[in-house]
């Protein structure tokens, strides 16, 4: 797939580029990145790319003009699957379905804002806002790189042992399990016994509670929207109960 990164930073991405997955997705030809300057779009002499904001509010906003022909320029076929995110605070939340829906795409064009933010007029010319959570940072380049490293490792072919993918988090909309290698013990802390069983129904049916236990203590609101089975609801009940689980 191909992904267009609009910035008024490029150099941000000349290195983060270039580590780990994202580096061998790269190497595997699996994601062909194109870093787009938007200040080269600006028409004055200064490549001016934002301006005070009207009705005598504090900031700066990034001006419409040169966005609007950055992303003229990406000049993507409708005829194929693309889409154009603008990363903003203001935007819905990303998630790890959202970061599967992007990964089927062809071209995917991510708009860094920066300051108080953009020209509410550009949301005319992209398909969404996205956020990476209820929290404030500077600027979306690294907003960007979160999504970026998201997608990538979803793409065929980039993992080296894609079945891992199964059983992260929130790929069953829940938390992931908690892991263990050794030394079977540390400093009096023992990893469960059922682990070494051997039994796989038993071993799964753990992995399940202990996923189920960890959402429930981390992010409850999760389990609000996802369906359970019967034996779920009985456990989730003894866990907000407060009665002792065996480990």
């Amino acid at each position: 797939m191909n992904i267009d990164i609009l910035t008024i930073f490029p150099e941000v991405f000349d290195i983060t580029l270039n580590f780990s997955i994202i580096k061998r997705a790269k190497e595997k030809k699996k994601v062909f990145f194109k870093i787009i300057n938007i200040r080269d779009f600006a028409k004055d002499k200064h490549k001016t790319v934002d301006d005070v904001p009207y009705g005598c509010l504090n900031g700066m906003v990034m001006k419409i003009e040169p966005l609007y022909e950055a992303i003229q320029s990406l000049n993507y076929d409708k005829k194929i699957k693309n889409k154009i995110i603008l990363l903003s605070a203001a935007g819905k939340k990303l998630n790890q379905c959202k970061l599967r829906e992007y990964s089927e795409l062809e071209n995917l064009a991510i708009i860094c804002g920066r300051y108080e933010g953009v020209d509410e007029r550009i949301l005319n010319y992209i398909d969404e806002e996205i956020s990476i959570g209820d929290y404030v940072i500077s600027g979306g380049e690294f907003a960007a790189l979160v999504i970026i490293e998201g997608i990538t490792r979803l793409l065929p072919g980039v993992l080296g042992n894609e079945e891992s993918l199964k059983n992260e988090s929130f790929n069953e909309d829940m938390l992931d399990f908690p892991h263990y290698t050794r030394p079977r013990e540390f400093k009096g802390l023992k990893v469960p016994d059922v682990l070494f069983s051997g039994n796989h129904k038993k071993i799964k049916e753990w992995l399940r509670k202990a996923s189920i236990k960890k959402t429930y203590e981390n992010r409850p609101e999760i389990l609000k929207e996802i369906k359970l089975s019967k034996e779920d609801i009985e456990y989730l009940n003894e866990l907000k109960k407060g009665e002792k689980i065996n480990e």
